[in-house]
């Protein structure tokens, strides 16, 4: 299930993000096979986990990179997102896996 927490729904809201719940999961459904991990430990949760992140267009092209944390409970939680610059995607396509 996608969770996104409160301080996350103002981050996303902030215009220097401007990205919707709807955007997001368009992104989900319309991205590759493909995606990076994070293992910085400043990037991690508080379980531990790695941030996982990609690069997919919302249903009318807009380019995102959504960042989250799936938990092992199946859950997941978006960390942030916002429209992929052109040095993010050229990122994104040379590591991700």
């Amino acid at each position: 299930m996608l969770k996104i927490t409160p301080k996350i729904q103002q981050k996303l809201a902030r215009p220097d993000h401007a990205v919707t719940e709807a955007e997001i999961i368009e992104a989900f459904a319309n991205r590759p096979a493909a995606e990076c991990i994070d293992n910085r430990p400043e990037h991690r949760t508080k379980s531990g986990l790695p941030s996982r992140w990609f690069v997919s267009e919302t249903d009318r092209g807009r380019k995102l990179k959504v960042c989250y944390v799936q938990e092992t409970d199946g859950d997941v939680y978006i960390k942030t997102a916002y429209t992929a610059t052109a040095e993010v995607e050229r990122v994104f396509w040379k590591y991700a896996s």
